[in-house]
């Protein structure tokens, strides 16, 4: 029998395989949720960098948020990332929910940065 972290890491591979052969030369938008945390960055896997990335552990986000594991929290860090990821000169990704369902936090982040200007 596998772990509930065996599962989760075996659904984010099969989930990262299809939005790699669909994504068309696009970055991808991979988010990483943990109890307390939340933070995503913008990958190019073509060449194996990371664009812009934006995460409730950063320290002037501490300053504003005490709280990084609310969906308050995620749309922040969606909305930083969106003007991050404006400014490297990216506006289309594929988004990479890494195995998490769509709803809650993950679900704030992506729908904040899609009022943030980015397009997935």
């Amino acid at each position: 029998m596998k772990s509930t972290r065996e599962k989760i890491l075996r659904r984010a591979q099969r989930n990262r395989t299809r939005l790699k052969k669909l994504a068309n030369g696009r970055p991808r938008l991979s988010v990483a949720r943990s109890h307390k945390n939340i933070s995503a960055q913008i990958i190019d896997d073509v060449k194996g960098l990371t664009l812009a990335s934006a995460s409730t552990l950063e320290a002037d986000f501490r300053k504003k948020t005490p709280n990084g594991g609310d969906a308050a929290a995620a749309a922040a860090i969606g909305k930083l990332l969106a003007e991050r990821a404006t400014k490297a000169g990216v506006g289309d990704v594929v988004f990479d929910r890494g195995g998490y369902i769509f709803h809650g936090r993950v679900k704030a982040l992506a729908e904040a940065a899609r009022e943030g200007g980015l397009k997935f």
